[in-house]
Protein backbone atom coordinates (compact mmCIF):
# COMPACT_ATOMS: atom_id res chain seq x y z
CA UNK A 1 0.00 0.00 0.00
CA UNK A 2 1.31 3.27 -0.86
CA UNK A 3 0.63 6.79 -0.28
CA UNK A 4 -2.87 8.48 -2.56
CA UNK A 5 -3.84 11.57 -3.20
CA UNK A 6 -7.33 12.61 -3.55
CA UNK A 7 -9.75 15.02 -4.23
CA UNK A 8 -12.80 15.81 -2.56
CA UNK A 9 -15.08 18.16 -4.18
CA UNK A 10 -18.10 19.44 -1.93
CA UNK A 11 -20.24 21.93 -0.61
CA UNK A 12 -22.08 19.53 2.39
CA UNK A 13 -20.21 20.48 5.55
CA UNK A 14 -21.53 17.04 6.54
CA UNK A 15 -20.21 15.40 4.14
CA UNK A 16 -16.90 17.18 4.18
CA UNK A 17 -16.47 16.12 7.94
CA UNK A 18 -17.12 12.52 7.74
CA UNK A 19 -14.78 12.40 4.68
CA UNK A 20 -11.87 14.09 6.67
CA UNK A 21 -12.65 11.77 9.81
CA UNK A 22 -12.28 8.95 7.58
CA UNK A 23 -9.13 9.96 5.33
CA UNK A 24 -7.53 10.47 8.60
CA UNK A 25 -7.18 7.15 8.94
CA UNK A 26 -5.61 6.13 5.37
CA UNK A 27 -2.18 6.56 3.92
CA UNK A 28 -3.67 9.46 1.84
CA UNK A 29 -3.31 13.21 1.22
CA UNK A 30 -7.15 14.11 0.63
CA UNK A 31 -7.56 17.94 -0.59
CA UNK A 32 -11.21 19.49 -0.26
CA UNK A 33 -12.77 22.00 -2.13
CA UNK A 34 -15.68 23.97 -1.64
CA UNK A 35 -16.38 24.14 -5.44
CA UNK A 36 -18.18 21.78 -8.26
CA UNK A 37 -16.03 18.80 -9.70
CA UNK A 38 -15.30 21.11 -12.83
CA UNK A 39 -14.42 23.98 -11.50
CA UNK A 40 -12.19 21.87 -8.86
CA UNK A 41 -10.16 19.91 -11.50
CA UNK A 42 -9.22 23.59 -12.59
CA UNK A 43 -6.85 24.26 -9.47
CA UNK A 44 -5.75 20.50 -9.24
CA UNK A 45 -3.52 18.81 -12.31
CA UNK A 46 -5.84 15.56 -12.71
CA UNK A 47 -2.40 13.45 -13.64
CA UNK A 48 -1.67 14.19 -9.89
CA UNK A 49 -4.70 12.75 -8.63
CA UNK A 50 -5.53 9.18 -7.42
CA UNK A 51 -9.35 9.90 -6.86
CA UNK A 52 -11.86 12.15 -7.23
CA UNK A 53 -15.02 12.23 -4.75
CA UNK A 54 -18.05 14.44 -5.94
CA UNK A 55 -21.28 14.74 -4.95
CA UNK A 56 -23.28 13.10 -7.99
CA UNK A 57 -26.57 15.04 -6.96
CA UNK A 58 -24.50 18.31 -7.96
CA UNK A 59 -23.26 17.06 -11.07
CA UNK A 60 -26.02 16.91 -13.88
CA UNK A 61 -25.35 13.85 -17.20
CA UNK A 62 -23.03 16.58 -19.04
CA UNK A 63 -21.15 17.45 -16.45
CA UNK A 64 -20.27 13.66 -15.08
CA UNK A 65 -19.71 13.63 -18.85
CA UNK A 66 -17.09 16.35 -18.86
CA UNK A 67 -15.49 14.77 -15.79
CA UNK A 68 -15.14 11.29 -16.96
CA UNK A 69 -13.14 12.81 -20.33
CA UNK A 70 -11.18 15.08 -18.45
CA UNK A 71 -10.07 11.86 -15.99
CA UNK A 72 -10.13 9.53 -18.53
CA UNK A 73 -7.24 10.96 -20.46
CA UNK A 74 -4.96 10.60 -17.70
CA UNK A 75 -5.71 6.67 -17.22
CA UNK A 76 -5.11 6.12 -13.55
CA UNK A 77 -7.67 8.48 -11.76
CA UNK A 78 -10.89 6.53 -10.11
CA UNK A 79 -14.52 8.44 -9.60
CA UNK A 80 -16.59 7.89 -6.57
CA UNK A 81 -19.79 9.42 -6.81
CA UNK A 82 -21.99 10.23 -3.56
CA UNK A 83 -25.29 9.69 -4.61
CA UNK A 84 -28.37 11.32 -2.78
CA UNK A 85 -31.73 8.72 -2.13
CA UNK A 86 -33.63 11.45 -4.52
CA UNK A 87 -31.04 11.65 -7.10
CA UNK A 88 -29.93 7.61 -7.67
CA UNK A 89 -32.64 7.17 -10.58
CA UNK A 90 -31.27 10.12 -12.65
CA UNK A 91 -27.13 9.29 -11.80
CA UNK A 92 -25.35 9.10 -14.86
CA UNK A 93 -22.32 5.78 -14.08
CA UNK A 94 -19.09 6.50 -15.73
CA UNK A 95 -18.24 4.44 -18.82
CA UNK A 96 -14.51 4.86 -19.17
CA UNK A 97 -13.36 5.03 -15.72
CA UNK A 98 -12.81 2.86 -12.51
CA UNK A 99 -15.12 3.97 -10.24
CA UNK A 100 -18.11 3.21 -7.83
CA UNK A 101 -20.58 4.90 -5.59
CA UNK A 102 -22.17 5.23 -2.20
CA UNK A 103 -25.24 6.91 -0.89
CA UNK A 104 -25.02 9.61 0.84
CA UNK A 105 -26.20 8.66 3.85
CA UNK A 106 -24.32 5.25 4.36
CA UNK A 107 -22.28 4.07 7.11
CA UNK A 108 -18.60 5.10 7.55
CA UNK A 109 -17.09 1.95 7.32
CA UNK A 110 -18.50 1.56 3.45
CA UNK A 111 -17.55 4.87 2.88
CA UNK A 112 -14.15 3.47 3.76
CA UNK A 113 -14.61 0.25 2.12
CA UNK A 114 -15.00 1.95 -1.74
CA UNK A 115 -12.51 4.31 -1.10
CA UNK A 116 -10.19 1.79 -0.23
CA UNK A 117 -11.00 -0.30 -3.36
CA UNK A 118 -10.54 2.05 -5.91
CA UNK A 119 -7.15 3.42 -4.12
CA UNK A 120 -5.50 -0.17 -3.54
CA UNK A 121 -7.54 -2.25 -6.01
CA UNK A 122 -6.41 -5.80 -5.00
CA UNK A 123 -5.06 -4.54 -1.69
CA UNK A 124 -8.32 -4.90 0.25
CA UNK A 125 -8.58 -6.60 3.50
CA UNK A 126 -11.26 -8.67 2.76
CA UNK A 127 -12.47 -9.43 6.37
CA UNK A 128 -13.15 -6.06 6.62
CA UNK A 129 -15.52 -6.46 4.60
CA UNK A 130 -17.89 -8.70 6.19
CA UNK A 131 -19.54 -9.01 9.68
CA UNK A 132 -21.00 -12.12 10.75
CA UNK A 133 -24.05 -12.64 13.32
CA UNK A 134 -24.57 -15.85 13.71
CA UNK A 135 -25.65 -17.53 10.15
CA UNK A 136 -26.17 -13.66 9.04
CA UNK A 137 -23.47 -12.56 7.24
CA UNK A 138 -23.30 -8.52 6.08
CA UNK A 139 -21.13 -7.51 3.00
CA UNK A 140 -20.62 -4.20 3.53
CA UNK A 141 -18.59 -4.43 0.00
CA UNK A 142 -21.98 -5.13 -1.99
CA UNK A 143 -24.84 -3.74 -0.31
CA UNK A 144 -25.90 -7.49 0.37
CA UNK A 145 -27.18 -9.56 3.52
CA UNK A 146 -27.16 -13.17 3.23
CA UNK A 147 -29.06 -15.49 5.76
CA UNK A 148 -27.82 -19.24 5.19
CA UNK A 149 -25.57 -18.64 2.51
CA UNK A 150 -29.28 -16.94 0.91
CA UNK A 151 -29.14 -13.12 0.03
CA UNK A 152 -32.55 -11.29 1.54
CA UNK A 153 -34.38 -9.18 -1.07
CA UNK A 154 -33.90 -6.06 0.80
CA UNK A 155 -34.84 -2.34 -0.36
CA UNK A 156 -31.57 0.05 0.09
CA UNK A 157 -33.33 2.07 3.34
CA UNK A 158 -33.76 -1.68 4.42
CA UNK A 159 -30.41 -2.82 4.12
CA UNK A 160 -29.27 0.76 5.33
CA UNK A 161 -31.48 0.23 8.63
CA UNK A 162 -30.67 -3.30 9.28
CA UNK A 163 -26.57 -2.54 8.98
CA UNK A 164 -26.55 0.09 10.48
CA UNK A 165 -28.20 -1.11 13.57
CA UNK A 166 -25.58 -4.22 12.74
CA UNK A 167 -22.52 -2.30 12.77
CA UNK A 168 -23.68 -0.48 16.41
CA UNK A 169 -24.79 -3.58 18.17
CA UNK A 170 -26.35 -3.11 21.94
CA UNK A 171 -27.08 0.19 21.93
CA UNK A 172 -30.59 1.88 21.33
CA UNK A 173 -31.37 4.60 18.42
CA UNK A 174 -34.90 6.42 18.77
CA UNK A 175 -37.05 6.41 15.81
CA UNK A 176 -35.66 10.60 15.46
CA UNK A 177 -32.02 8.87 15.25
CA UNK A 178 -32.46 6.69 13.00
CA UNK A 179 -34.10 8.90 10.45
CA UNK A 180 -31.05 11.01 10.69
CA UNK A 181 -28.60 8.16 10.52
CA UNK A 182 -30.49 5.96 7.68
CA UNK A 183 -32.40 8.63 6.60
CA UNK A 184 -30.02 10.93 6.47
CA UNK A 185 -30.37 15.43 7.19
CA UNK A 186 -32.61 16.12 4.15
CA UNK A 187 -35.47 13.49 5.60
CA UNK A 188 -38.93 15.23 6.75
CA UNK A 189 -40.88 12.16 6.57
CA UNK A 190 -42.51 10.79 10.20
CA UNK A 191 -40.74 8.33 12.35
CA UNK A 192 -43.85 5.62 11.91
CA UNK A 193 -41.89 4.98 8.21
CA UNK A 194 -39.34 3.37 10.66
CA UNK A 195 -41.66 1.41 12.19
CA UNK A 196 -42.53 0.09 8.94
CA UNK A 197 -39.31 -0.55 8.02
CA UNK A 198 -38.47 -2.34 10.63
CA UNK A 199 -41.23 -4.55 10.49
CA UNK A 200 -40.07 -5.27 7.02
CA UNK A 201 -37.10 -6.37 7.93
CA UNK A 202 -37.72 -8.65 10.39
CA UNK A 203 -39.94 -10.50 8.12
CA UNK A 204 -37.34 -11.00 6.24
CA UNK A 205 -34.70 -12.09 8.66
CA UNK A 206 -37.10 -15.29 9.80
CA UNK A 207 -38.01 -15.47 13.68
CA UNK A 208 -34.56 -16.18 14.72
CA UNK A 209 -32.78 -13.67 13.49
CA UNK A 210 -35.99 -10.82 13.69
CA UNK A 211 -35.65 -11.11 18.03
CA UNK A 212 -32.15 -9.71 17.85
CA UNK A 213 -34.44 -6.71 16.58
CA UNK A 214 -35.37 -5.56 19.56
CA UNK A 215 -38.18 -2.85 20.41
CA UNK A 216 -37.41 -0.57 22.99
CA UNK A 217 -40.55 0.72 24.76
CA UNK A 218 -40.92 4.13 24.76
CA UNK A 219 -37.18 4.73 23.05
CA UNK A 220 -36.48 2.85 19.65
CA UNK A 221 -34.35 -0.13 18.64
CA UNK A 222 -31.53 -1.99 19.01
CA UNK A 223 -29.52 -5.20 17.58
CA UNK A 224 -28.20 -8.02 20.31
CA UNK A 225 -25.59 -9.03 19.11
Amino acid sequence: MHRRSVLVATRQPELAHKLNAIFAGMDAEARFVNATALDALKEVAPEDLDLVIIEAGQANGEDVEKIEELLSAEGSVSLLLVVAPESLAATRLPRRLSYDFVMRQALDIEFQVRIHQLLWPGEEAGSADFIRVGNLTLNLATYQIKVDGQTLDLTYLEYALLAFLITHPGRTYSRDALLRRVWGFDYYGGSRTVDVHVRRVRSKLGPELAQRLETVRGVGYLWNS
